[in-house]
């Protein structure tokens, strides 16, 4: 007991002998972060087994069976803890649906999401400039953003003009003059992640999507299209001919809002047999509640059938689509992301591996094989590996709950909840990499001199 006090007391300020003497008074700091003896779980690198992960910076430099600490070293003990990459939730509303009531960035970085990507339907041209300044200003999640497909197709702008915007090719003076009259937006617009069509804003006639098809196609973005109503899914599937999409939410379907429950989330999983479909599953939806009464709910057997295609490997994607505290707009919530994890494993739906591949590495595997960018996917993002970002999620698995949030290095989240001190450690991602600084949320304060 008296050697835990004097260790613990090392790391504390204290007045003695007329000095005042910081947390580490004169010691030299090494740089690194070491996360000791926590049960590393890593799809991509097929790692299942007690291991130590070393951090520099916002890097993994290191994964071994023992790292020797050394003084300087921060030591984090995750004995007890599983350590995963980073949960990645690809469908996570974060104030773009008229949020007020919480603040999902904040709260998912205490549930264990490191990254974020928005798919706001009313998202315009200058969304990633906006939450871009945001990043400026400091939030502690990386985040992204989709366009919404209306806005994306309501301008001046032809197909051909929209899709040299998104490879960065279009003459500024087009964009002036055909998209926007914002220099923000036209200069930021295409660091998005890809387009949104939501059946349940707007209905996008056959030549639009067809269009959007086009831009997301050849401008290499991620489609996500709003999946409730089978009969407008079956429709846009089509419409596709191949051509990727996603399937937003597609265990909404077994919601039964716009036909039977099992008949409806039936059809969706034939439609992810085609060319070119994939789908995603609400984590709230999948655990023994069956979803939220406030908004979407799912019936035994509907839920029944969606786990079974879980464990069949015909779905690999989950994600929380927000924050349930918003009225009506609870139709998920990242607190279940860690718990859903869990129990899909427990339960014997998944193995531990694949349950985390969910949030993880399936995530961006799946948008480096969209984009064709898998240097930054594929080598940075969704993996433990020797040189990935350092964005970590430790969860206790007894009350899982996300002990740990490392987000770009940083303790960004402990024992499900925020710490303050990280709220600058979050970074703006684009698919073709992520950005610390776009320096639109600078520009009132300061320039760079040039």
């Amino acid at each position: 007991m008296k050697q835990m006090r004097m260790n613990y007391l090392t790391n504390t300020a204290t007045f003695k002998n007329g000095k005042l003497i910081d947390t580490i008074g004169d010691m030299k700091k090494t740089g690194r972060t070491i996360l000791k003896k926590g049960h590393v779980v890593d799809p991509k690198n097929d790692v299942d087994s007690i291991k130590d992960v070393a951090v520099i910076g916002d890097t993994v430099v290191e994964v071994a069976d023992e790292i020797k600490a050394e003084k300087g070293d921060i030591i984090v003990d995750c004995s007890n803890l599983l350590v995963v990459p980073g949960l990645i939730d690809m469908h996570l509303h974060l104030h773009d649906l008229f949020e007020v009531s919480s603040d999902p960035i904040i709260r998912g970085v205490a549930d264990g999401v490191t990254m974020g990507l928005s798919p706001g339907a009313g998202n315009t041209f200058i969304a990633p400039g906006l939450i871009g300044a945001e990043v400026d200003r400091g939030v502690p999640m990386n985040v992204g953003v989709y366009l919404g497909a209306s806005n994306v197709l309501s301008t001046m702008a032809t197909t051909e003009d929209l899709i040299a915007f998104f490879k960065g090719e279009l003459d500024p003076d087009i964009a002036f003059t055909k998209i926007t009259r914002n220099a923000f937006s036209n200069s930021t617009g295409q660091l998005c992640v890809g387009i949104k069509d939501h059946m349940g804003h707007f209905l996008l006639s056959d030549e639009h999507l067809d269009a959007v098809y086009r831009i997301c196609t050849e401008a290499k973005m991620m489609f996500m299209s709003h999946t409730q109503d089978p009969n407008r899914a079956e429709h846009v599937v089509a419409m596709g001919k191949g051509r990727q999409v996603h399937l937003g939410h597609a265990d909404f379907a077994g919601c039964g809002t716009h036909g039977d429950p099992v008949e409806s989330i039936q059809t969706i999983l034939e439609l992810i047999k085609k060319p070119g479909v994939t789908a995603e599953f609400v984590t709230s939806q999948l655990r023994p509640g069956r979803g939220s009464r406030e908004c979407m709910y799912v019936p035994e057997a509907a839920q029944k059938i969606a786990l079974e295609a879980l464990n069949q490997g015909k779905v690999k994607i989950l994600i929380s689509d927000g924050a349930n505290d918003a009225t009506l707009k609870g139709a998920g919530d990242t607190r279940d992301d860690v718990p859903c994890i869990v129990e899909l494993a427990d339960q014997g739906i998944l193995s531990l591996k694949d349950s985390v591949a969910t949030m993880t590495w399936n995530v961006a595997r799946h948008f480096g094989d969209v984009t064709g960018r898998t240097e930054f996917w594929h080598e940075k993002i969704g993996h433990l590996g020797v040189g990935a970002y350092a964005n970590i999620t430790c969860i206790d698995r007894l009350d899982k709950l996300a002990t740990y949030t490392f987000v770009n290095g940083r303790i960004a989240g402990f024992e499900n909840r925020t710490v303050r001190r990280a709220y600058d450690a979050g970074r703006l991602v684009t698919t073709y990499g992520m950005i610390a600084n776009t320096g639109i949320g600078d520009l009132a304060m300061f320039a760079y001199g040039k």
